[in-house]
Protein backbone atom coordinates (compact mmCIF):
# COMPACT_ATOMS: atom_id res chain seq x y z
CA UNK A 1 0.00 0.00 0.00
CA UNK A 2 0.70 3.75 -1.02
CA UNK A 3 1.97 4.82 2.58
CA UNK A 4 0.52 8.52 1.39
CA UNK A 5 0.07 10.23 4.60
CA UNK A 6 3.43 10.32 5.62
CA UNK A 7 3.57 12.05 1.82
CA UNK A 8 1.09 14.25 1.95
CA UNK A 9 0.53 15.56 5.78
CA UNK A 10 2.16 15.91 9.35
CA UNK A 11 1.74 11.90 10.83
CA UNK A 12 1.23 13.34 14.37
CA UNK A 13 -2.86 14.52 13.01
CA UNK A 14 -3.87 10.75 11.74
CA UNK A 15 -3.28 9.05 15.20
CA UNK A 16 -6.02 11.62 16.93
CA UNK A 17 -9.11 10.42 14.77
CA UNK A 18 -11.43 8.87 16.56
CA UNK A 19 -14.24 9.89 13.83
CA UNK A 20 -14.64 10.47 10.22
CA UNK A 21 -17.32 12.53 8.94
CA UNK A 22 -17.35 12.29 4.76
CA UNK A 23 -19.16 13.91 2.25
CA UNK A 24 -21.41 12.13 0.04
CA UNK A 25 -21.38 13.33 -3.71
CA UNK A 26 -17.67 13.02 -4.93
CA UNK A 27 -16.26 11.33 -1.87
CA UNK A 28 -18.75 8.01 -1.99
CA UNK A 29 -19.66 8.70 -5.11
CA UNK A 30 -17.55 9.75 -8.30
CA UNK A 31 -20.18 12.69 -8.46
CA UNK A 32 -22.23 11.74 -11.49
CA UNK A 33 -25.73 10.76 -11.03
CA UNK A 34 -28.66 9.32 -13.99
CA UNK A 35 -31.95 10.53 -13.88
CA UNK A 36 -34.50 8.79 -16.03
CA UNK A 37 -38.30 10.22 -17.10
CA UNK A 38 -39.74 9.22 -13.92
CA UNK A 39 -37.73 11.08 -11.98
CA UNK A 40 -35.49 8.66 -10.30
CA UNK A 41 -32.10 8.74 -9.60
CA UNK A 42 -29.39 6.68 -9.09
CA UNK A 43 -25.75 6.70 -7.47
CA UNK A 44 -22.91 4.51 -7.85
CA UNK A 45 -21.11 3.56 -4.69
CA UNK A 46 -17.46 2.37 -4.41
CA UNK A 47 -17.67 -1.18 -2.64
CA UNK A 48 -14.20 -0.92 -1.13
CA UNK A 49 -15.95 1.91 0.59
CA UNK A 50 -18.69 0.31 1.85
CA UNK A 51 -16.36 -2.85 3.36
CA UNK A 52 -14.08 -0.07 5.14
CA UNK A 53 -16.68 1.71 7.03
CA UNK A 54 -17.27 -1.59 9.28
CA UNK A 55 -13.48 -1.84 9.66
CA UNK A 56 -13.21 1.72 11.14
CA UNK A 57 -16.67 1.13 12.99
CA UNK A 58 -14.82 -2.06 14.41
CA UNK A 59 -11.94 0.06 15.42
CA UNK A 60 -14.69 2.26 17.27
CA UNK A 61 -14.03 4.94 15.18
CA UNK A 62 -17.07 6.77 14.70
CA UNK A 63 -18.88 7.81 11.42
CA UNK A 64 -20.98 10.24 9.94
CA UNK A 65 -22.85 11.25 6.63
CA UNK A 66 -22.75 15.06 5.90
CA UNK A 67 -24.56 15.61 2.18
CA UNK A 68 -25.48 18.98 0.87
CA UNK A 69 -27.89 16.50 -1.39
CA UNK A 70 -31.68 17.83 -1.36
CA UNK A 71 -33.65 16.24 -3.75
CA UNK A 72 -36.56 13.87 -1.99
CA UNK A 73 -34.67 10.73 -3.67
CA UNK A 74 -31.20 11.92 -3.54
CA UNK A 75 -32.07 12.56 0.82
CA UNK A 76 -33.12 8.84 0.18
CA UNK A 77 -30.23 7.12 -1.57
CA UNK A 78 -28.37 9.26 1.89
CA UNK A 79 -30.68 7.23 4.23
CA UNK A 80 -30.38 3.88 2.73
CA UNK A 81 -26.63 4.22 2.50
CA UNK A 82 -26.69 5.08 6.10
CA UNK A 83 -29.18 2.42 6.76
CA UNK A 84 -26.55 -0.39 5.38
CA UNK A 85 -24.13 0.77 7.14
CA UNK A 86 -25.17 1.40 10.39
CA UNK A 87 -24.30 5.00 10.47
CA UNK A 88 -26.80 6.97 12.63
CA UNK A 89 -24.83 10.61 12.14
CA UNK A 90 -26.50 11.59 8.88
CA UNK A 91 -26.82 15.13 7.92
CA UNK A 92 -29.15 15.63 4.73
CA UNK A 93 -29.80 18.78 2.80
CA UNK A 94 -26.58 20.50 4.65
CA UNK A 95 -25.78 23.90 3.87
CA UNK A 96 -23.77 24.60 6.83
CA UNK A 97 -21.26 21.32 6.97
CA UNK A 98 -19.03 23.16 9.49
CA UNK A 99 -22.00 23.62 11.81
CA UNK A 100 -22.79 19.71 11.38
CA UNK A 101 -19.37 19.14 12.23
CA UNK A 102 -19.31 20.56 15.11
CA UNK A 103 -22.87 18.65 16.54
CA UNK A 104 -21.21 15.36 15.56
CA UNK A 105 -18.98 16.26 17.79
CA UNK A 106 -20.92 17.17 20.38
CA UNK A 107 -22.68 13.96 19.81
CA UNK A 108 -19.76 11.57 20.47
CA UNK A 109 -18.20 13.86 23.43
CA UNK A 110 -15.50 13.74 20.52
CA UNK A 111 -13.19 17.29 20.28
CA UNK A 112 -12.95 18.56 16.17
CA UNK A 113 -9.13 17.68 16.53
CA UNK A 114 -10.02 14.19 17.11
CA UNK A 115 -12.34 14.64 13.42
CA UNK A 116 -11.39 14.04 10.07
CA UNK A 117 -13.26 15.42 7.74
CA UNK A 118 -12.78 14.42 3.32
CA UNK A 119 -15.21 16.25 1.40
CA UNK A 120 -14.22 17.56 -2.56
CA UNK A 121 -15.63 20.45 -3.41
CA UNK A 122 -15.93 24.02 -1.92
CA UNK A 123 -19.17 23.60 0.06
CA UNK A 124 -16.89 21.74 2.14
CA UNK A 125 -14.03 23.89 2.80
CA UNK A 126 -15.58 25.43 6.11
CA UNK A 127 -15.88 22.15 8.06
CA UNK A 128 -12.69 20.67 5.89
CA UNK A 129 -10.67 23.80 8.07
CA UNK A 130 -12.11 22.87 11.63
CA UNK A 131 -11.27 19.88 11.25
CA UNK A 132 -8.58 18.53 13.05
CA UNK A 133 -7.52 16.32 10.35
CA UNK A 134 -8.89 17.67 6.85
CA UNK A 135 -8.86 14.98 3.36
CA UNK A 136 -9.56 15.56 -0.34
CA UNK A 137 -9.72 12.80 -3.09
CA UNK A 138 -7.22 12.70 -5.58
CA UNK A 139 -10.13 14.50 -7.67
CA UNK A 140 -11.46 17.40 -5.48
CA UNK A 141 -11.36 20.51 -6.60
CA UNK A 142 -7.96 22.45 -6.80
CA UNK A 143 -9.37 24.59 -4.10
CA UNK A 144 -10.09 21.92 -1.44
CA UNK A 145 -6.91 20.11 -2.46
CA UNK A 146 -4.62 23.47 -1.46
CA UNK A 147 -6.21 23.14 2.17
CA UNK A 148 -6.65 19.45 2.80
CA UNK A 149 -3.78 18.10 5.22
CA UNK A 150 -3.93 15.41 2.81
CA UNK A 151 -4.57 14.28 -0.45
CA UNK A 152 -5.39 10.07 -1.08
CA UNK A 153 -4.57 8.58 -3.97
CA UNK A 154 -7.42 7.33 -4.94
CA UNK A 155 -10.48 9.39 -6.65
CA UNK A 156 -13.84 9.99 -5.11
CA UNK A 157 -16.22 6.99 -5.71
CA UNK A 158 -13.42 4.68 -6.62
CA UNK A 159 -12.00 3.75 -2.76
CA UNK A 160 -10.85 7.44 -1.69
CA UNK A 161 -12.92 6.69 2.21
CA UNK A 162 -11.14 3.32 2.21
CA UNK A 163 -7.59 4.43 1.80
CA UNK A 164 -8.00 6.99 4.33
CA UNK A 165 -9.93 4.30 6.96
CA UNK A 166 -6.96 1.52 6.14
CA UNK A 167 -4.35 4.27 6.82
CA UNK A 168 -5.70 5.62 9.83
CA UNK A 169 -5.80 1.49 11.24
CA UNK A 170 -2.86 1.10 9.67
CA UNK A 171 -1.36 3.65 11.42
CA UNK A 172 -2.97 2.94 14.83
CA UNK A 173 -1.64 -0.97 14.96
CA UNK A 174 2.10 1.06 14.30
CA UNK A 175 1.51 2.57 17.94
CA UNK A 176 0.30 -0.29 19.91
Amino acid sequence: MFDFYTAYMDISKIGKIKGIATDVDGVLTDGTFWWDEHELELKRFCFADVTGIPLAQKEGIHMALISGESSKSGMAIVERYAKKLKISEVYKGCHDKAEALHKFAKNNGLELSEICFIGDDIADIPALEIAGLSVAPANAHQSVIAIADMVTSLAGGYGALRELIDSIIEHNKKLT
